[in-house]
């Protein structure tokens, strides 16, 4: 007779393998072999969805400016010196954090406090940002969805302030105020309309994209999670790059590093969801306010 064994795939998904004894055939009928199939095209489509939902930034054409001012004079000391950065090269940015159910079929896991699939990913830190966006990277090479010169990343601090600012001077992407007439306490009623704030936050556990986007389509620019970038931390502005590039991605990662965050998140008050605003986390620093999301670029040498 046959007798059936196991054997593993990758994703640890048992599948049946058959070993002969004699003449007789025991097939095991243990699912096991369509479980991986259906795992496989489930992280395909999402894979295929996340591919479709980067929104290309152009520099320099149509209202978008090629360069544009980083930081701010009347904000924080860490928001300056003010200075020009200019864009020669396009590239994509996500629409999007990183939800929860492509963060778990790239990763294998989903370490966030509040669960829900297209809820932002949280609970993670910068190195594993990084290691998604590296397999997030190889797996769409290998469906195609990438081309070989093509990869996912972190966005560098200045892509992202960019396109949090869609082309505006103002402390946020709709405007100078958060708040209108009759606001008190936490209440920014014009900024509710795009962000997840202290003042709106409460009770509510949203999926990506539930509030306005900005004017480049992208959302939760403002609030929700903080966003890791690519830079390390530096105090303020005065070694910053000009050309939109990363300041010291790999110190970022190195012991003792620490990397920036920006945006802002559910547990901040207006003033902190600024476009300008910066703040450093410690490599290895975990938290359910902290979140991530992703540039698809060309690899540069």
């Amino acid at each position: 007779m046959k007798k059936v064994g196991r054997t593993l795939l990758s994703r640890e998904v048992l599948v049946p393998v058959i070993v002969t004894f004699g003449a007789v055939s025991i097939v095991a009928a243990w699912g096991w072999a369509d479980e991986a199939a259906q795992i496989e095209k489930k992280e395909m489509a999402l894979l295929k969805t996340f591919n479709k939902e980067f929104v290309h930034i152009t520099p320099g054409k149509g209202k978008f400016p090629e360069s544009f001012s980083m930081g701010s004079e009347t904000g924080e000391a860490t928001e300056r010196p003010v200075r020009k950065v200019t864009f020669k090269y396009d590239f994509w940015m996500a629409k999007y954090e990183v939800p929860q159910n492509l963060y778990e079929a790239v990763m294998g896991e989903n370490p966030s406090r509040w669960k829900g699939p297209r809820n932002s990913v949280e609970m993670m830190d910068v190195q594993q940002a990084v290691d998604f966006c590296r397999r997030a990277t190889k797996k769409m090479r290998a469906a195609q969805f990438l081309k070989p010169d093509e990869e996912i990343r972190l966005p560098s601090e200045a892509e992202w302030e960019y396109c949090c600012r869609a082309g505006t001077t103002t402390a946020y992407s709709f405007g100078e105020s958060a708040t209108a007439d009759g606001d008190v306490d936490n209440q920014a009623s014009m900024l509710s309309a795009y962000a997840w704030h202290t003042g709106n936050a409460a009770g509510n556990d949203p999926p990506v994209g539930a509030l306005k986007p900005n004017a480049w389509g992208l959302y939760d620019m403002h609030g929700y999670l903080w966003e890791f970038v690519s830079d390390s931390w530096s105090d303020d502005y005065s070694a910053a790059p000009t050309d939109g590039k990363s300041h010291a991605p790999q110190r970022a990662l190195g012991k003792g590093g620490q990397v920036v965050m920006r945006g802002g998140s559910w547990k901040d008050s207006y003033e902190e969801l600024r476009s300008s605003v910066r703040k450093k986390g410690a490599n290895g620093m975990k938290d359910d306010a902290v979140g991530f999301r992703c540039v698809k670029d060309r690899v540069k040498p």
